[in-house]
């Protein structure tokens, strides 16, 4: 499991690679709230883009997240999230609390927020 940070702009990307298990999740929530701590981003990005698996501490792990980005008057959005790991969120019914960026045929930068933006525009 691995976690990497970079904050620009008061934003805060983690990149959260590898399996997301019991095993790995109290270590990725320290350090999370370590660098939220430390960074007050106005937005946490977790790209999870890299992960392999995940199973309910992957939703833990979510679910604090949002909650320490909420006492901060932040905001939490998810991105890349594999199919495993979708379904693991999907059937907890986060989708319902967080933001969740869904992949396009453009990649997973183009979220279905912003290709209704564009429609939007024409």
């Amino acid at each position: 499991m691995s976690l990497t940070c970079r904050e620009r702009d008061r934003e805060l990307t983690a990149r959260v690679g590898g399996e997301l298990d019991h095993h790995r999740a109290r270590a990725v929530m320290e350090e999370l709230d370590r660098r939220i701590g430390e960074a007050r981003p106005r937005v946490l990005v977790l790209d999870l883009s890299e992960l392999t698996f995940t199973d309910s501490s992957g939703i833990a792990v979510l679910l604090r997240a949002q909650r320490r980005m909420a006492q901060t008057g932040g905001s939490l959005r998810v991105k890349g999230t594999p199919e495993q790991a979708r379904k693991v969120f999907r059937a907890a019914g986060l989708e319902r609390l967080i933001r969740f960026e869904e992949d396009g045929p453009e990649g997973p930068e183009h979220s279905k927020t912003a290709r209704a933006a564009e429609r939007d525009d024409t």
